[in-house]
């Protein structure tokens, strides 16, 4: 994907949608100064250019019942990478999975209703994926930072 370089009104965009996506062009055009038509208009260049890429609800997974969160350091053989890859996207109780250097080839969130739900999904599922030499795990006992703004690391 293309580097694109945001211009001030374009970085106070991005800087107020990530504080609240909900609000409607012309409270959007008020927080940064702009009318609503240009802002608009700003909102659609920056979602044609890949910088937006959509709208969402954030969920509070307690709320939900998940209150295991943990961190899986996963060793996967070589050969089998891709089919570890395909199964770990297809997997529900993945929510992120980042490839890796160092000791390990990849990280998993994953998160579960309570430790024996988890333990079981280390035993009978994650363990059997395809090409998964090991793992380790930490489990988060609590969340420091979440969902820093992207638009707050900008020069």
């Amino acid at each position: 994907m293309k580097k694109h370089t945001l211009d001030i009104s374009a970085k106070k965009i991005v800087m107020a949608l990530e504080q609240d996506a909900r609000m409607s062009f012309a409270a959007l055009g008020d927080t940064i100064g702009m009318s609503k038509t240009p802002c608009w208009n700003k909102v659609q260049q920056l979602q044609s250019a890949g910088v937006i890429e959509g709208y969402s609800a954030q969920l509070n997974p307690k709320a939900l019942g998940l209150t295991i969160r943990a961190l899986v350091h996963v060793v996967v053989d070589f050969e089998h990478y891709q089919a570890f890859e395909q199964a770990i996207i297809a997997h529900k109780a993945v929510r992120s999975c980042h490839a890796v250097t160092g000791d390990s080839d990849y990280v998993l969130e994953i998160l579960a209703s309570d430790i024996e739900a988890f333990d079981e999904l280390l035993r009978a599922q994650l363990s059997r994926l395809p090409g998964v030499q090991r793992f380790n795990t930490a489990i988060s006992t609590r969340m420091v930072k979440n969902n820093g703004p992207y638009a707050a690391m900008l020069p």
